[in-house]
């Protein structure tokens, strides 16, 4: 069976839920009442967690001691709004590029969040080693990118680079457009309308799905379509959900997705 190795930095989101039910005397901010407190592996732990509910053969390559990188969401139970979200930060060791066994995988997938444990030379060396590398960064792109199979970015992302793009980097970019779906190569692939409960960790379920999708049939556009379908799952529900396979996936199917 195919093999997917995901590499990246890892840390645990938490979310506690609140009522507001007044503003505090002295300040005016509301005074938060915890109801409950939900935690998980986020960001590149987020990935693999999300491939693994529908595809079996997924490896990791992360930070040691994620647990104690940390982003903390203080939530509005009824209407989901976020009021504060409060960072800690750990150390995050760069990570030994030429050490991993990049040949024993058929995919490798870089989920960057540009917090130290992968520089532009690893990731360049990680596709100069690899032909089927996907990457996923918070990173301007730039030359260090050009080897990579597809690049996975934001409308916000994509902006930030696009001074900095050259030919070849503007083919390779899939660029999620949130409620508009995703764009590749000038071909918009749209989803169909729905509510949005929360887009967080909504990037990592596209990139999960996209993976597993490319890796089972190598059609970048069906992949691109099954993994829209997916997301929009996920941001319909609160908190960060996982992905989930219908019972059986046709072409026609992942174009309806």
């Amino acid at each position: 069976m195919k093999k997917i190795l995901i590499i990246g930095e890892t840390c645990l989101d938490r979310f506690v839920y609140c009522h507001a039910e007044r503003l505090a005397p002295d300040l005016p901010v509301p005074v938060l009442s915890v109801i409950e407190e939900t935690e998980n592996p986020g960001m590149a732990k987020n990935v693999e967690r999300n491939v693994k509910a529908i595809y079996e053969y997924c490896d990791i390559i992360t930070n040691p001691g994620w647990e104690k990188v940390t982003k903390t969401r203080y939530v509005h139970r009824n209407s989901n709004h976020t009021f504060i979200r409060i960072d800690t930060d750990h150390h995050i060791s760069r990570i030994a590029i030429h050490d991993l066994p990049l040949d024993e995988y058929e995919l490798i997938a870089i989920s960057d969040y540009n917090k130290g444990f992968l520089t532009e030379d690893d990731i360049k060396a990680v596709c100069e080693r690899h032909a089927n590398v996907f990457i996923d960064t918070k990173k301007i792109l730039g030359g260090w990118a050009e080897r990579a199979k597809f690049i996975k970015i934001n409308n916000h992302e994509y902006e930030r680079s696009k001074p900095a793009l050259t030919p070849t980097l503007a083919q390779k970019i899939i660029c999620t457009k949130g409620e508009f779906g995703a764009e590749y190569q000038g071909t918009l692939y749209p989803v169909t309308p729905a509510e949005v409960k929360d887009s967080t960790g909504a990037g990592d379920s596209f990139f999960a799905a996209l993976l597993v999708r490319y890796i089972e049939t190598g059609d970048i556009s069906e992949s691109i379509r099954f993994a829209n379908g997916c997301a929009s799952k996920v941001v319909a529900q609160k908190g960060i959900t996982i992905i989930e396979r219908p019972q059986k996936v046709t072409h026609e199917q992942s174009q309806n997705a």
